[in-house]
């Protein structure tokens, strides 16, 4: 049995406790850990609404709601996995490049210890760090969930923040182009080249969201599996792939998108991958008066801890 695992909710209560991941223990050693959830309350990076800093939190008090087994991948996945709640990220608060240095440092020993890091931002900005904090694994093969392609080159004259990153970490050699695809745009342009320079300039594959909505999520998964192939990966999430209708509850909205289970159904069969690490980003409890949108990010994130475990089972 694994060492760590989350209290049981036919024991005790659903809203008492310290408000933890799944209600995992809050543990920030990496002894007999196989998965630890960080958060990452970071949101200087926003080009347009604030508040993802709150992010962490909400998702954390939706994830209560998570049960142990996941019927539809048939994983008990704290069954399989030693799971913890590591806390957040010291960022610095309107200081983006030290909360960068806080956030790689913070997350680099998890990688290298071979625990997976399940990151819960905080805005898409955050996601270069994570990804700075993989290089012991090499260029990863980056599935980025997103209405944007994040590739710009700046904003305002400023070379970091959520709608650069992708350009930054593939300039810092931390990508691997050739098995990396963004999957979910759509909504206005600045040009016709936002999007096809992802391939013509940077090497990267894309899926914008009508070419996903008419597939099935089983040819959607199967496109990225062929993608990525036997390489590391990241999944990086932005909730601003599913429609505002199903997560009102972040940054830049755009309308048009995947349903809350178009979205879980198309992760859930992204199974036999070697998965690094994840991250959710761009939750924003201000604008999410239901909780709806904390509640699709804490079960995505159980989604993907979920194939974590799976592939472990599978390989056993």
């Amino acid at each position: 049995m694994p060492r760590y695992v989350p209290a049981s909710s036919m024991e005790s209560p659903r809203f008492t406790g310290p408000s933890t991941f799944a209600r995992l223990p809050y543990v920030q050693t990496l002894e007999d850990v196989d998965l630890a959830v960080v958060g990452v309350p970071f949101d200087t990076g926003v080009t347009y609404r604030v508040g993802g800093r709150f992010g962490p939190n909400a998702v954390r008090a939706a994830s209560v709601m998570l049960r142990p087994y996941n019927p539809n991948l048939e994983v008990a996945p704290f069954e399989l996995l030693s799971c913890v709640d590591a806390g957040d990220v010291a960022i610095v608060p309107g200081y983006t490049q030290r909360s960068y240095t806080a956030i790689e440092h913070h997350v680099a020993p998890i990688v290298e210890a071979g625990v997976v890091p399940l990151l819960i931002g905080g805005d898409h900005a955050c996601t270069l760090p994570h990804l700075r904090a993989t290089r012991s694994r090499g260029p990863v093969a980056v599935i980025d969930f997103d209405s944007h392609t994040d590739a710009w080159d700046s904003y305002f004259d400023e070379r970091y923040n959520h709608g650069t990153w992708m350009r930054r970490a593939i300039e810092e050699g931390l990508v691997d182009t050739a098995h990396s695809i963004e999957v979910g745009l759509r909504g206005s342009l600045y040009g016709a080249a936002d999007w096809t320079s992802l391939t013509d300039e940077l090497g990267l594959a894309y899926l914008t969201t009508e070419q996903v909505l008419a597939m099935t999520a089983e040819q959607v998964a199967g496109a990225i599996r062929a993608r990525v192939g036997d390489r590391p990966a990241f999944i990086s999430f932005d909730i601003d792939v599913v429609d505002p209708a199903f997560a009102p509850g972040t940054g830049t909205p755009e309308p048009g998108g995947l349903s809350s289970h178009e979205a879980l159904a198309i992760v859930r069969r992204l199974t036999g991958i070697d998965f690094v690490g994840f991250d959710v980003v761009e939750v924003i409890p201000a604008y999410d008066p239901a909780g709806q949108t904390a509640f699709l990010a804490a079960n995505l994130a159980y989604e993907m801890l979920s194939l974590v475990a799976l592939r472990r089972r599978d390989r056993s």
